[in-house]
C-alpha cells in the first residue's frame, strides 16, 4: 500500500516548562522557560515531532512557515530549507542572545533555529511511515548508546520569595562544597562520569577552587569549565595555567574568535566553543586561526540533524573535535540529539544535556540515563510518544501567562532578587 505523505496539518504548541534557579554570567534562569512543540501530520495520519525555542521571535517565524507547508511532501526536507522566511536582518543582527548564551544573533541563525524543529518533525514522520529509526535515515548508527556529561550549575536553593516556581530537591550550590555535592547527586542518579561546570558567575579564583574540588573528589573524571565568554584573554590564560592538569577542555573562556585565538596560542588546553562558531560562515576564520579545537554543535541553531552531520564532517577535515551543546530542552530534543550523535564518527567527548534539570516533559515516558548514557532507540522515528495531557497543561501555563515569561531573560529574572542587577559588560573579569 502506498502511503500518502502529503502534509495535511502542522500544529504549533508553545509551552512554559519549569526551570530551576540556575545561575550564569547573565543572571539566573526564570521559573519557567518557553519551548515550542511542532507536530507535522501527514494525510495518512502519521505525526512527526520537533522541538525548539519558544520565545516570541521564533513563534513569529514558525507560524507562517507552518501555513506554507500544507500540501507539500514530508519527504521534501531540502525544499523546506529553500523557503524564504523573510527574516528582517536589521532587527536581529549584532544582538547577543543572552538567554541562550550562544553568541551573536543573526537572521540566518534565527531562521535555522526555527527550521530545525520542522526538519526533525519531518524526519520523525518519515521514520514512522517507513518503520525506520531516524538514525537509519541519517545513514545508520555507529554506537548503541550516546554518552552525556553532568551539567553542573551554581544554583540557589529556590526561586526568590514571592516568585511562582516549582520546588526541586537539588539544593543550593554556591561554593565548591555545593558544586561537589551536586555532582555526587548527578553521579548517583544518572551515572555520569564526566562533569561540566557553568562558570562566569563568581570571580575566577572561586571557580578554579570548585573545579579543583571536583578533581579531588572524582579523580580521573573528565572536567570542563564554561564561563560563557566572561573573562579577558589574560584571565583566561591564568585559569588555563592553574587548571591545565585537570581540564578536558575550556569552553568559551573569552568572547570572539580573535580573543579565542590569543588564548589558544598561549595554552595547551583544548578550547571548545558554542559561541564563536555557531554558523557555517564562522568556521573559516576560527579554524584557520586555530582558535578552537572542539566545536559544540547544537542541532537547533545549526539547522537540524543533517546539518549537524555536515558540521561534523567539516570538523573532521580540519582535525577539530566535535560534541554537542545543550540549552534547556525536553525529551523530543534529547531524542533527536541522541539519534544524530549515534551517527557521527569520532565523537570523543560526552555531549551536554540540561535534561536532568527538567522535572516536566511532554512525553509519555521520560528518556533515561544509564551510566551517563542514553540508549539509541531503534523504534520508528525518534522513538518517543507525545503525552497530550501534559502538552495541554504546559500550553495552558503559557496561555495564562501575562507575557513576562514568554521570552527568556536571565537578567530580568536576576533583578527580581537583586533590583540593581544589570547585564554585565564583557569581559566581566
Amino acid at each position: 500500500m502506498t502511503r500518502d505523505l502529503t502534509i495535511a496539518e502542522v500544529r504549533l504548541t508553545p509551552i512554559l516548562v519549569a526551570d530551576p534557579p540556575l545561575l550564569n554570567t547573565q543572571g539566573v534562569h526564570q521559573p519557567y522557560t518557553p519551548r515550542l512543540i511542532v507536530e507535522i501530520v501527514t494525510a495518512d495520519g502519521t505525526t512527526g515531532l520537533g522541538e525548539t525555542y519558544g520565545d516570541t521571535k521564533y513563534l513569529e517565524l514558525a507560524r507562517p512557515l507552518a501555513e506554507r507547508l500544507t500540501g507539500r511532501s514530508v519527504m521534501d526536507v531540502n525544499g523546506l530549507f529553500a523557503i524564504d522566511l523573510g527574516v528582517d536582518e536589521s532587527r536581529v543582527q549584532g544582538e547577543v542572545d543572552a538567554g541562550g548564551l550562544r553568541g551573536v544573533q543573526s537572521a540566518d541563525k534565527l531562521r535555522l533555529s526555527v527550521l530545525s524543529a520542522f526538519e526533525v518533525a519531518c524526519l520523525d514522520a518519515q521514520g514512522k511511515a517507513l518503520g525506520l529509526p531516524v538514525h537509519a535515515l541519517l545513514g545508520g548508527r555507529l554506537r548503541d548508546a550516546v554518552e552525556y556529561s553532568a551539567y553542573l550549575f551554581y544554583k540557589w536553593a529556590g526561586h526568590p520569595e514571592g516568585v511562582a516556581g516549582e520546588k526541586d530537591d537539588w539544593g543550593a550550590a554556591l561554593d565548591p562544597a555545593g558544586v561537589v555535592e551536586q555532582a555526587r547527586k548527578f553521579k548517583e542518579r544518572h551515572g555520569f562520569t564526566s562533569f561540566k561546570l557553568k562558570g562566569g558567575v563568581f570571580p575566577p579564583d572561586e571557580e578554579i577552587a570548585a573545579v579543583r574540588a571536583l578533581a579531588e573528589t572524582f579523580p580521573g573524571h573528565p572536567l570542563r569549565l564554561d564561563p560563557n565568554g566572561a573573562w579577558s584573554v589574560e584571565t583566561s590564560l591564568k585559569v588555563a595555567r592553574e587548571l591545565g592538569d585537570v581540564l578536558e577542555y575550556l569552553e568559551d573562556p573569552t568572547l570572539g574568535t580573535p580573543a579565542m585565538a590569543e588564548v589558544s596560542a598561549g595554552t595547551g588546553i583544548p578550547l571548545a566553543t558554542n559561541m564563536c562558531v555557531t554558523t557555517f560562515g564562522e568556521i573559516k576564520e576560527a579554524f584557520t586561526r586555530d582558535a578552537v579545537q572542539v566545536v559544540l554543535s547544537d542541532h537547533h541553531y545549526w539547522g537540524g540533524l543533517r546539518n549537524t552531520q555536515r558540521l561534523a564532517a567539516i570538523c573532521a577535515a580540519f582535525g577539530v573535535g566535535v560534541s554537542m551543546h545543550s540549552n534547556t530542552h525536553l525529551g523530543i530534543s534529547l531524542a533527536a540529539m541522541t539519534q544524530v550523535a549515534a551517527t557521527v564518527p569520532g565523537l570523543h567527548h560526552a555531549c551536554d544535556s540540561h535534561y536532568p534539570w527538567q522535572s516536566e516533559d511532554v512525553l509519555t515516558e521520560r528518556l533515561t540515563f544509564r551510566g551517563g548514557k542514553v540508549e539509541v532507540s531503534d523504534a520508528p522515528g525518534l522513538g518517543v510518544e507525545l503525552d497530550r495531557d501534559e502538552l495541554a497543561r504546559l500550553h495552558r501555563r503559557w496561555a495564562e501567562d501575562d507575557g513576562s515569561l514568554r521570552d527568556r531573560d536571565d537578567a530580568a529574572a536576576m533583578r527580581v532578587a537583586e533590583p540593581g542587577w544589570r547585564q554585565p559588560v564583557m569581559p566581566r573579569w
